[in-house]
């Protein structure tokens, strides 16, 4: 092997480990965001990113597996990375017409994309961490006993 093939195998090899990680990067800080526009684009830059890794662990490409009238060569291409990529490919599209329809659905319905917090959860949270505070003190914070034992 040539060391000039090994160097530019190499840097191609770390060229893509960034982008893979920039793309997942990127896509896992678009999903946390409220904007329901901005999580469907994250889960396409992770799509997009999974698929690369998918080719890029496929390692270097070769002759075709199957050729007719011939014998196969030694070192022959493999085809599942190529298969699961396009899997994940069919995947990706599927899940982003779904997502793409829920934003717009929610767009017509409250004329924003952001997501609210869910007033339940934010209320059983407030419940919770008045169970743990009277677990403490032995007393509900508000409470009319309290409240009366402080004026006292």
């Amino acid at each position: 092997m040539n060391s000039a093939l090994g160097t530019t195998a190499n840097t191609l090899d770390v060229t893509m480990a960034l982008a893979v990680g920039a793309l997942f990067a990127v896509g896992f800080y678009l999903m946390m965001q409220r904007s329901l526009m901005r999580i469907v684009l994250g889960f396409v830059l992770l799509g997009h990113g999974t698929n690369l890794l998918l080719l890029v662990a496929g390692g270097t490409p070769g002759p075709p597996p199957v050729v007719e009238g011939k014998t196969p060569h030694p070192e022959v291409a493999d085809p599942l990375p190529q298969a699961m990529a396009l899997t994940s490919i069919v995947i990706t599209f599927g899940l982003t017409a779904f997502l793409t329809a829920l934003a717009y659905r929610s767009w017509r319905l409250s004329r924003h994309d952001e997501v609210r917090d869910d007033v339940e959860d934010r209320r059983i949270g407030t419940a919770q961490e008045r169970a743990e505070t009277a677990d403490d003190t032995g007393r509900i914070p508000g409470d009319a006993a309290a409240r009366a034992e402080g004026r006292q």
